[in-house]
């Protein structure tokens, strides 16, 4: 962690600390967040509280109100994930920069990682070019057509997966395997349909301002180029509580204060989310997530 430190020390980004309750939750239909009930002073009517999967939308209100660069270092807790590469609980590593595109921040989390595990080679792609040696365009492809690639690549799809769910099914079985080998591999221009929070740039076709870090065939970091628009993020947070009606699932509230930072003025920014778990898994060349945590879920 003191090289963490130091790393951010050198450039100036402050140091914060969020809650990790919220009367709020993530909407994202590919994320589930976990309850705690509270009956004190200002509790909510149902009494639930949320643990927050990530720090993002108390960062964003800090920024908003002027805080400037920032970052810091989080346990966050993200129901239903378990498996060699995740648990449950975990550190992440979250930093924002005003005035930063998404591209700039790459080259940081580039530096950090080569601070961290060492020089690696980096290699940038698009999503479109991922999936380009398949035969797919992911950004035209409709459903069944990427079934019936899917099909073709050996995998049976669970029925009722969308196609952003079966894109991402491949992504994660047959390509992301391959990416982070012996390099560095940033992977941008997303699907419009998986922005999250990130923004669109308009053209042929639109794309998401996002971009994913892949090192040892892992995931390391999930960025985007911020949404500032406040009218657009409540669309989507409308939009992610339909599907998840949809899917049966739980619809917790938006978080109306993040909406309202917003309204106030987010700063053109970039922002990024890091596993350090799993960076920590490359550093020590460990092959579960349990060989970096103290007290997984087994033994909470």
């Amino acid at each position: 962690m003191h090289s963490v430190r130091a790393f951010f020390q050198e450039r100036d980004l402050l140091e914060v600390e969020t809650p990790l309750l919220s009367a709020a939750a993530v909407t994202d239909p590919q994320l589930d967040g976990l309850a705690a009930f509270y009956q004190g002073v200002a509790a909510p009517a149902d009494g639930r509280l949320y643990l927050h999967t990530s720090p993002e939308f108390p960062m964003k209100r800090l920024l908003a109100a002027g805080s400037g660069p920032i970052w810091q270092i989080c346990r966050v807790v993200r129901g239903g994930e378990r498996g060699r590469r995740h648990n449950p609980e975990f550190t992440m590593l979250e930093w924002y920069r005003p005035g930063w595109d998404h591209r700039q921040l790459m080259d940081e989390v580039a530096a950090l990682i080569e601070r961290l595990v060492g020089r690696r080679p980096v290699r940038r792609q698009t999503y479109a070019e991922l999936f380009s040696p398949l035969g797919l365009d992911p950004h035209v492809a409709d459903r069944d057509e990427i079934v019936r690639r899917a099909a073709e690549l050996g995998l049976d799809p669970p029925e009722g997966l969308d196609r952003d769910a079966l894109l991402d099914l491949i992504l994660g079985v047959r390509i992301a395997p391959e990416l982070g080998q012996g390099r560095l591999d940033f992977i941008e221009d997303f699907p419009v349909n998986q922005a999250a929070l990130a923004r669109i740039r308009p053209g042929s076709p639109p794309v998401a301002e996002r971009f994913e870090c892949f090192l040892d065939g892992m995931e390391i970091a999930n960025g985007f180029n911020e949404l500032a628009d406040a009218d657009e993020q409540r669309q989507r947070f409308q939009r992610d509580l339909a599907t998840r009606r949809d899917q049966g699932r739980t619809t917790p509230p938006m978080d109306e204060r993040l909406l309202a930072a917003l309204e106030h003025g987010l700063p053109d920014c970039a922002g990024v989310a890091l596993g350090l778990d799993r960076l920590f898994m490359v550093a020590l060349g460990a092959t579960r997530i349990d060989q970096v945590i103290a007290f997984p879920i087994e033994r909470a």
